[in-house]
């Protein structure tokens, strides 16, 4: 199964780069996930816990971070062993550039899967798949930009509004690197 997609994502390409090596950031972003240690050096290990159609189960993998090309691009590649359920394994080329909103991420997703996982059709393991990598990639793109942010006050109610002129809301990694 293969998938590509791109988001913008209101940082700067810097801030987002930080993101996708940080081990926080990427559990905070993994749907399912339990922990993820480790570094991008040596590998991060994770424990994530999914439903594929009627198959529930926990998977434990590593994650390694490879050509990287720094602050543009990287490869995320991944396997996990999900016992009787069967393995998973998987990896996204993403590329990172600059554009008006902040940075453009771009990303080429392929994934398999084997055991009882396999025996549901590809069609759920084809659909399902595209639904963890959009997950995870939107959930990656909040983490990163913060809530979004409320329309702005009109004249008429900034005035009297509590707290007007605060500084821009950012997103919890942002303020961990600001």
């Amino acid at each position: 199964m293969q998938l590509s997609d791109q988001r913008e994502i209101r940082a700067a390409p810097a801030t987002v780069w930080a993101a996708i090596l940080d081990p926080a950031m990427l559990q905070a972003a993994i749907p399912g996930c339990e922990t993820v240690t480790g570094s991008p050096a040596e590998g991060f290990e994770a424990v994530v816990v999914q439903k594929v159609g009627p198959v529930k189960a926990r998977f434990t993998g590593v994650v390694t971070i490879s050509d990287v090309v720094e602050g543009q691009s990287l490869t995320i590649s991944g396997e996990g062993k999900g016992g009787p359920a069967g393995f998973a394994k998987g990896g996204a080329r993403v590329t990172l550039s600059p554009c008006d909103a902040g940075t453009l991420l771009s990303y080429e997703v392929e994934a398999s899967v084997g055991g009882k996982l396999a025996q549901l059709g590809s069609r759920i393991i084809d659909g399902f798949a595209k639904k963890m990598a959009d997950e995870f990639f939107e959930r990656f793109q909040q983490a990163v930009e913060g809530p979004a942010e409320e329309e702005p006050p009109t004249p008429e109610t900034s005035a009297d509004a509590p707290g007007s002129g605060e500084p821009e809301k950012k997103g919890w990694f942002r303020k961990l690197i600001s």
